[in-house]
């Protein structure tokens, strides 16, 4: 019994252990400031480090782009005395968003509902044909080569360059020699012609569709038309919903072509109907309706809104990766 006694004591792991283990718990617990250096991870190109000016020019841009946005809607609930009497970024003391929405809908015989209807039919004439050609396009030079593909592609680098403006008067000059001059066709047919969404899908389709998957298709049997539709096509959803809204936004703002190339106001855009609203209040006799103009305003932009709302879900990329086994 003195031996195990002795043995006990003289042995001190037993009590030494659990000792250590409270010590070093009672030590993280003591220092978290520690554990959360050591989980910080380091600044890298992906984990910049936060900037103060560059917050600041954000900041400035955010407000630089929503001011505008906020003051077209301040103003659109005034009436044409609250728009001329009230400070512009406040509301005034009546509310009239819904009768100047009213009155602008149905002011000169409903003048603002056919000039949005030809903005409809230039928008999906015009930026649906030009987006459609541009994914063929696109597709056809990123995965055939055949001779001549770099003359094309410096074509289309130059037609990139080139503005559109510089191109306006020669494009009215032929147009008025075929007769299409103040018909649909003369908004209609040069909006088709798109480089830039060209060379993005171009680009786009060079990255999205990888060449095994193609080969793939074509030697379980598969034809060109079937591998493009099937497989192709669904891989440049996002690239496709890019030059779309791209080539949306171009033709539903587009202002010179129209100016130059329809007389008729019963072919205006919104571009140009809004305009001529604006400038009968300069005419001798004509009558004022800067409220229905701001109005107006509202209601143009607030498609574009939606379709960017609806279509942002589409702005992928990548869906390709890992289809292939490396």
């Amino acid at each position: 019994m003195t031996t195990s006694m002795t043995t006990a004591a003289a042995d001190p792991t037993p009590s030494t252990e659990p000792r250590t283990g409270r010590a070093s718990a009672s030590s993280h617990r003591a220092d978290p400031a520690t554990a959360k250096r050591r989980k910080r991870l380091p600044h890298t190109p992906l984990n910049p480090r936060p900037s103060i000016p560059l917050t600041l020019v954000t900041g400035l841009v955010l407000v630089y782009t929503l001011l505008p946005l906020a003051w077209l809607v301040i103003n659109a609930t005034k009436s044409q005395r609250g728009l001329l009497d009230s400070f512009g970024l406040w509301f005034a003391d009546d509310f009239n968003l819904w009768d100047n929405i009213t009155r602008t809908l149905t002011y000169d015989d409903g003048a603002f509902v056919r000039w949005l209807l030809n903005t409809l039919l230039y928008v999906f004439a015009g930026a649906g044909g030009a987006t459609v050609l541009a994914v063929l396009g696109g597709y056809a030079l990123a995965k055939y080569d055949f001779p001549g593909r770099k003359a094309v592609f410096a074509v289309v680098i130059g037609a990139v360059a080139v503005p559109g403006t510089a191109l306006a008067v020669p494009t009215f000059l032929m147009f008025s020699n075929m007769g299409l001059t103040n018909t649909p066709w003369a908004v209609i047919i040069p909006s088709l012609i798109s480089p830039f969404g060209l060379y993005l899908m171009w680009v786009f389709a060079a990255e999205a569709v990888p060449t095994e998957l193609l080969e793939a298709a074509r030697i379980d049997g598969s034809g060109e038309l079937r591998t493009f539709f099937t497989i192709a096509l669904p891989l440049l959803v996002p690239g496709t919903v890019t030059v779309l809204l791209f080539s949306m936004v171009a033709t539903w703002n587009n202002y010179f072509l129209p100016l130059i190339m329809i007389k008729d106001p019963d072919w205006y855009p919104l571009t140009l109907g809004l305009n001529a609203w604006n400038q009968q209040a300069q005419t001798a006799g004509g009558e004022a309706v800067f409220d229905l103009i701001v109005t107006g305003s509202l209601l143009t932009i607030l498609p574009i809104v939606a379709v960017f709302l609806l279509l942002q879900r589409y702005w992928q990329s990548g869906l390709a990766a890992g289809s292939v086994k490396e």
